[in-house]
């Protein structure tokens, strides 16, 4: 009897190890939106966007736009500008985003694209919330992007950082068959 009660404890503490070895081989699926940072040195100092990147997987002409994807979203048509947690930019100096000036920090990055031929970046001083949290009354400000077409669709949303001399530098959002950037100067 004892023997059996040993070879029983035994099997039982072998299970779980057993299941957890099963369980840790299995292949995991690629998020659908998976994170991504974008990051640049200019004048210096660095600054970052994070963001998780959908993809257009066979959605092409049906993201924006009335009924698009983006229209379902509850604060549409403000935009998270990525998917799942909201976008961040990190700075650490003094920004002016186009017009707005941007304290070193970090900051949520929303796009307002009720005008398709017109977005608006929205920079807000809320932080760390999941992205389909939008509220104006923590704006730090707006800047209008310049929008233009990309020569071929692009399937994965992707944020830049470009340099472009002299403490200047460009952020651009692109996706589908939009793109919108925006000058901005490390002060």
């Amino acid at each position: 009897m004892k023997r059996f009660l040993l070879c029983m404890g035994l099997v039982a503490l072998a299970l779980p190890l057993s299941a957890q070895s099963m369980n840790s081989s299995k292949p995991k699926k690629p998020p659908l939106s998976p994170p991504e940072i974008a990051t640049a040195t200019i004048g210096g100092h660095g600054i970052t966007i994070m963001y998780s990147s959908p993809r257009v997987r066979g959605r092409e002409g049906h993201i924006f736009g009335s009924g698009g994807l983006i229209s379902k979203d509850p604060h549409y048509p403000v935009w998270r500008a990525g998917a799942n947690a909201a976008t961040t930019l990190k700075t650490d100096a003094d920004l002016t985003i186009g017009d707005l000036t941007v304290p070193k920090g970090t900051y949520t990055l929303f796009v307002d694209i009720s005008n398709p031929e017109q977005w608006t970046m929205i920079v807000s001083k809320d932080t760390g919330e999941w992205g389909l949290k939008y509220n104006a009354a923590d704006d730090l400000g707006r800047v209008q992007m310049h929008m233009s077409k990309p020569s071929h669709m692009v399937e994965d949303l992707i944020w830049t950082i470009s340099p472009a001399g002299h403490g200047k530098g460009r952020f651009t959002l692109a996706w589908e068959d939009h793109r919108a950037s925006v000058p901005f100067t490390v002060q």
